[in-house]
């Protein structure tokens, strides 16, 4: 989270209080869970929106998760943004049911040998190209 600021007051004298940075759980509106579920590994993409009506693009701190999410997971992506991680997770969400982004598969206890083997072989290749 955003540290707040040290002074309250301002340096200038002004009887003004200086502004206080918002909490991250009023941009979620006070939910603590999303409804959609994404793992801490799971990486984010972004999707270009081709059919159905023109809906506005996202603002705020939704504009800036579009930013900075292609290829990172959950966890990446909170770390990037200084962000919780559960309040992240719900902000994704809305982006996920508004069609925006999705959610990378990751694996579950239900996976299969050759899925399990499959994301060994990405991480290998990911671990490669950097």
């Amino acid at each position: 989270m955003t540290p707040l600021p040290t002074t309250p007051w301002p340096e200038d004298g002004s009887d003004a209080p200086q502004a206080r940075v918002v909490r991250h759980f009023t941009l979620t509106s006070g939910r603590a869970k999303s409804v959609v579920d994404i793992p801490l590994e799971a990486t984010i993409r972004r999707l270009a929106i081709v059919d159905g009506p023109e809906a506005p693009p996202p603002a705020g701190v939704h504009a800036r998760i579009l930013q900075e999410c292609d290829t990172l997971s959950l966890a990446d992506l909170s770390s990037s943004m200084e962000m919780a991680v559960g309040v992240l997770r719900v902000l994704v969400g809305d982006l996920v049911e508004q069609g925006h982004v999705r959610v990378q598969a990751t694996l579950t206890s239900d996976s299969s040998v050759d899925e399990r083997r499959d994301l060994i072989e990405r991480t290998l290749r990911g671990l490669r190209s950097l």
